[in-house]
């Protein structure tokens, strides 16, 4: 393969490698230069991803792009699927000289079958025919009731993210919402939603001032 490359494209060279070594196998890092569209790969890392080589060709997404000419916009992840079927995820970026004409491209292809395979498992697992949470533990109907477990639950399900993974300000913020919405002015109301958030019923007080003096 000529290695009498443009300056810019030779200067990607080490950024080919380092991209591919980063994100591992499953990524295909390649570089194209324009002059020779038919042989336009200069370099690539894991080129078994699309069974492509130095000197193989452009695909069709790239070609259709620099037919634009100097007015082709990068394309980012778009979705790609390789001859065997497997899915890529992918992005074509566009290398310009010092007068702003492309000159080549950087595009990275990421097979992402397996993880789409792994997605649609755990959308099974997660998936739940009863929105909310159901489990009260130690508050019987009696002390905590229903319209302060489904505003608990319905403002946990908007926040959109598990309690054991919030932070104290989100906590806070979960406990503003509540108190907006009028949940403790229900009996039982501070005891129940400390033990949600995994706190303690004086950790909610605290949280109550701060927010009252915060306004």
């Amino acid at each position: 393969m000529d290695r009498n490359l443009h300056p810019i494209i030779k200067s990607f060279i080490p950024v080919v490698e380092g991209i591919a070594k980063t994100l591992g196998k499953n990524c295909e890092v390649v570089l194209h230069e324009l002059k020779n569209s038919k042989k336009s790969i200069v370099e690539i890392c894991n080129g078994e991803v699309t069974g492509r080589s130095i000197g193989s060709p452009m695909l069709d997404v790239g070609i259709q792009a620099i037919r634009k000419g100097n007015e082709a916009d990068n394309i980012l992840n778009y979705r790609n699927k390789t001859s065997d079927g497997r899915v890529l995820k992918s992005s074509t970026m566009f290398i310009r000289d010092e007068k702003d004409e492309i000159i080549g491209c950087l595009c990275i292809n990421i097979d992402i079958s397996e993880f789409i395979v792994a997605q649609k498992a755990f959308e099974e697992i997660v998936k739940t025919d009863i929105k909310g949470e159901v489990n009260l533990g130690d508050f019987p109907h009696n002390n905590v009731n229903d319209v302060l477990i489904n505003i608990v639950s319905e403002t946990l399900d908007r926040y959109g993210k598990p309690v054991s993974y919030m932070n104290k300000e989100e906590k806070v913020n979960i406990v503003k919402k509540l108190d907006e919405q009028g949940a403790f002015l229900i009996k039982g109301a501070i005891d129940y939603v400390a033990k949600i958030l995994c706190v303690s019923r004086y950790t909610i007080y605290n949280y109550l001032d701060e927010i009252r003096v915060n306004g």
